[in-house]
């Protein structure tokens, strides 16, 4: 397995900001991917943001212009700087691994965002 610490979820006023971050354990070989998928109550589990090792990006089109994927590949950690946060964010975010020709998702414990005044 690969272990992975997802961490700087909380509550925040609508109109805010907050930054998770989300390193993988131990010498890792092959990483193609990173990113963050959130999961609401009742609702599906769907892909946020996700950042290759190379440094491409994709966004879900609900939170695009306003949230920031990065990553630290000597680190194995990604980030996800939330801008302008709407209720609707309101959800447990994710870290998801993807390694090169192994078809296993590998996920964080998730921490919990919640946007409301």
């Amino acid at each position: 397995q690969v272990p992975l610490f997802d961490s700087g979820g909380g509550l925040v006023q609508p109109g805010g900001s907050l930054r998770l971050s989300c390193q993988a354990s131990g010498s890792i070989f092959s990483i193609y991917a990173m990113g963050w998928y959130r999961q609401a109550p009742g609702k599906q589990r769907e892909l946020v943001a996700v950042i290759t090792y190379g440094g491409s990006t994709n966004y879900a089109d609900s939170v695009k212009g306003r949230v920031t994927i990065s990553r630290d590949n000597a680190k194995n950690t990604v980030y996800l700087q939330m801008n302008s946060l709407k209720p609707e964010d309101t959800a447990v975010y994710y870290c998801n691994l993807k390694k090169q020709y192994d078809p296993r998702n590998y996920w964080g414990q998730g921490t919990q965002v919640t946007v409301s005044s």
